[in-house]
């Protein structure tokens, strides 16, 4: 039956006079099932491109906010020493100091732990239009607060970094929830998969762009001297006068990333409540019905708003989210079993995907692709910015869109499953054949991108999207903000293990400890195969068929 009938039905029914709720005669779950009908069968609009825009966009910055520090930290390091070294290799990796390197590359991912709990919370609890745009504030301030550091006798500009750093990634957790849950709740069933692609896929062109905007800006300070002595190391390791210039160079690449964020911010601010949260949160029926229409739909505007003003308002009793009701969810064995294997999965992922992309300068260099010994900062710098280009282009990229072409047609797990198997074999190999794959370079840097490629077609992709499908609508960005969280407590334990790994002076102990740290990612990433096998598959299937709750008397009464 069609949702206007039903519309009208509810607003013409008679009550049944001895029910407390004055709950009409017409069955008001039918009603709320029609209305999501609705939803789950709308074509693919221009609503929906703007919802993929303006969510992509925030992933475009956090991409770009996050992986610009890998290089930036080898910049930092050559302007703000902190223990003395004799050459280059020294300079990005001991003038900076390793806890100094750490502090910085912490603050971020904690604050993604922390800003993912806290916004997917609250969107649960308040909102999430009302959430939206905020943590694209927090992170436009926190992002110029970091280009604007300085270093002072009194404050170093590491534990600076790290405050600006930690706020920004409070911002970038929060944006994780909020974009996916506003995707997936705004997607009809048949293209939910590719909607909630494109909108992370937008991570790809923010870390395309940190990589390109690093190789402009080092180029483009290249010509800043006719002396040439300019872009050459020291003799006096104390005498760092000749490297200043490099200080605007790492503040322009890092400050860039408020632009994009800037440009968001005031579509994000304007977005309207998805109909979901509407109806099954704040108990708004008809409210839900004009959203869809107005919105979704885009139905006639005038005639709409005459029917939202002169209709009955229709408020339903449905479960509220309360810590009782949370643990009496989350209480049921299948979906505790649930919510532990979307949160294992993407910390199993990140381990290994933050234990890469944030220390990939320290990796090429291992490995010989970036020339440890050279003297020339143009050079070291150009080879660093040039190899993370490629990397992206060749590897990451081409496996967004990949899953984008496939992920409602193969359907999530098939994807997952692959991508976690084939880089636990990558890894493998790359750990146990490490001596003969870095003497024959190209097969090496071949192995490598393959993995890039297969963590995006494949777990970094699909981590995201699952949890925003498999939870009620009450608990749903709560549990995406969990999933993710636990993700960014496996980047944690990554970045701690390299420290780890960093504290060797000898280059081949460092390679060494490297053979080892992928054969430890081949082991999270095969444990990750192994949690896929608790996740349902998702694709054609309504988010109300994926919360596990009965919809037939999910309705409690009206009010």
């Amino acid at each position: 039956m069609d949702v206007d009938i039903r519309m009208e039905m509810l607003n013409d029914s008679p009550r049944h006079p001895h029910r407390e709720s004055s709950e009409p005669a017409f069955t008001l779950d039918h009603v709320r099932m029609a209305i999501l009908e609705e939803m789950d069968s709308a074509r693919f609009s221009w609503f929906q491109v703007k919802v993929c825009i303006v969510a992509g966009v925030g992933f475009f910055t956090d991409a770009y906010d996050i992986f610009t520090i890998s290089i930036a930290v080898v910049m930092i390091g050559l302007v703000y020493p902190g223990k003395e070294c004799n050459n280059l290799v020294q300079s990005w990796g001991y003038k900076m100091g390793n806890t100094d390197e750490l502090l910085i590359k912490l603050g971020t991912p904690l604050g993604n732990l922390c800003g993912q709990l806290a916004f997917g919370w609250l969107a649960d609890v308040l909102g999430r239009k009302r959430m939206y745009g905020y943590e694209l504030i927090i992170i436009i301030v926190s992002t110029f607060g970091q280009a604007v550091a300085g270093n002072s006798p009194g404050i170093s500009i590491y534990v600076l970094l790290f405050v600006w750093r930690f706020g920004m990634g409070l911002g970038i957790g929060g944006d994780y929830p909020l974009s996916a849950i506003l995707a997936s709740e705004f997607a009809a069933k048949r293209y939910r998969g590719r909607m909630m692609t494109a909108v992370f896929a937008a991570q790809g062109w923010g870390t395309l762009t940190a990589a390109l905007a690093a190789v402009i800006i080092t180029e483009g300070y290249s010509g800043n001297s006719t002396n040439n002595n300019v872009f050459r190391c020291p003799e006096d390791p104390s005498d760092h006068t000749n490297l200043t210039f490099i200080d605007p160079m790492w503040r322009l690449l890092v400050g860039f990333g408020c632009v994009p964020a800037a440009i968001a911010l005031y579509f994000r601010l304007t977005i309207p409540e998805t109909p979901r949260f509407s109806m099954d949160v704040e108990g708004d029926l008809s409210q839900a019905f004009h959203d869809i229409r107005m919105d979704v739909l885009r139905s006639d505007s005038d005639s709409n708003t005459a029917t939202k003003s002169e209709a009955p308002r229709h408020n339903i009793r449905v479960p509220r989210a309360t810590w009782k009701d949370f643990r009496a969810y989350f209480g049921q064995s299948g979906n505790s079993k649930l919510l532990f294997a979307t949160a294992y999965c993407w910390f199993a992922l990140d381990v290994a995907y933050y234990g890469l992309g944030l220390n990939q300068p320290a990796i090429l260099q291992y490995i010989g692709q970036v020339d440890p010994d050279t003297q020339d900062v143009h050079k070291y710098l150009s080879s660093i910015a040039t190899a993370n280009l490629i990397v992206v282009a060749a590897g990451q990229l081409p496996g967004y869109w990949v899953t984008f072409f496939l992920i409602d047609a193969w359907g999530r797990k098939p994807i997952q499953y692959l991508g976690f198997a084939a880089t636990a074999a990558i890894f493998l190999t790359m750990g146990l054949a490490y001596e003969k794959l870095i003497d024959t370079k190209p097969v090496f840097v071949f192995f490598y991108l393959l993995a890039n490629f297969f963590f995006n077609f494949g777990p970094n992709v699909t981590t995201f999207i699952i949890p925003g499908e498999v939870f009620p609508t009450r608990y749903r960005a709560t549990g995406h903000g969990i999933s993710a969280a636990s993700g960014k407590l496996g980047a944690v334990i990554a970045q701690i293990i390299f420290h780890l790994v960093s504290e060797h002076d000898n280059l081949n102990s460092k390679r060494k400890t490297i053979k080892i740290s992928f054969i430890i990612f081949s082991v999270f990433m095969l444990t990750g195969v192994g949690a896929t096998y608790l996740l349902p598959e998702t694709k054609q299937k309504s988010l109300e068929e994926l919360s596990n709750e009965d919809q037939d008397t999910f309705v409690q009464g009206s009010t």
